[in-house]
């Protein structure tokens, strides 16, 4: 059985101080793990973009507390594999931010998401910034905030809110759409298509159209059948009651030969 060798991880002279937990992460969790995963399985054959979900951006050499923790981020044009034996993102090794950041809110991090981070954020130059409120709006203000940089400053994105209650924003620079409904919570859709990402629902529903479609095949088929036998029915019957038709003049014609 082949040995598998992990790369040592080299991390750089400076001091790291561990954060406190957070009391209530796991009010999160669920939400931040759907869509870390969706953004994952969506770049996932892209060698130059980098989601990361946990971990820390570490962006000063010398100072290692000068850092933050996106629940997830996303930089392109980038070396995934090199970024991948890394301890953390360390943005002088990998030569650029994050462009992307994203914050799902808990009632002990909401004030700080809006707040210092934001402000950071911002002085960082991270293009978009992110907020998903999995109450449905109690912590952030409503249940998805998108904002992008504009001459150094954030400046919020358009938010939909449709007909049947559901909320939608769309990321220019990821070319998708945020979506959260108080049913399902949330969701990344294609714009294009407003419907999701996630390949798994994708092919899911690709499948039930391919069975619905077979089965309207298999009841024209049959319905054809069907019509095939009642039309050979028919000409059976026409063709006998023509046979009768000749039987019975030949025996008329007979019995007036005979008289």
């Amino acid at each position: 059985m082949a040995t598998i060798r992990i790369p040592p991880r080299t991390l750089p002279d400076i001091f790291y101080e561990d954060p406190e937990p957070v009391e209530d992460g796991m009010q999160q969790a669920i939400p931040l793990i759907e869509i870390v995963s969706l953004l994952h399985r969506y770049y996932a054959d892209r060698p130059d973009v980098y989601v990361g979900g946990g971990g820390f951006v570490m962006y000063n050499e010398k100072d290692g507390n000068q850092r933050v923790a996106p629940d997830c981020y996303i930089a392109f044009d980038v070396d995934v594999a090199h970024i991948e034996e890394m301890a953390n993102f360390w943005v002088w090794r990998v030569g650029k931010v994050p462009d992307f950041a994203l914050e799902m809110a808990s009632r002990s991090t909401a004030a700080n998401d809006m707040g210092r981070k934001r402000d950071l954020y911002e002085s960082l130059e991270i293009a978009e910034y992110w907020r998903l409120d999995p109450t449905g709006g109690e912590l952030y203000g409503q249940p998805i905030t998108g904002e992008r940089l504009i001459n150094g400053f954030y400046e919020p994105y358009e938010v939909q809110i449709r007909a049947d209650g559901s909320v939608a924003s769309d990321s220019e620079l990821l070319g998708l759409r945020f979506y959260w409904d108080e049913t399902d919570g949330f969701d990344i859709l294609d714009p294009e298509t407003d419907m999701t990402i996630d390949q798994a629902v994708v092919e899911r529903n690709a499948r039930l159209a391919s069975d619905a479609l077979a089965d309207v095949a298999g009841m024209r088929a049959a319905s054809a059948e069907m019509r095939a036998s009642e039309e050979q029915a028919a000409r059976q019957a026409a063709e006998a009651e023509a046979r009768a038709l000749r039987e019975e003049l030949e025996r008329l014609r007979r019995q007036q030969t005979d008289q």
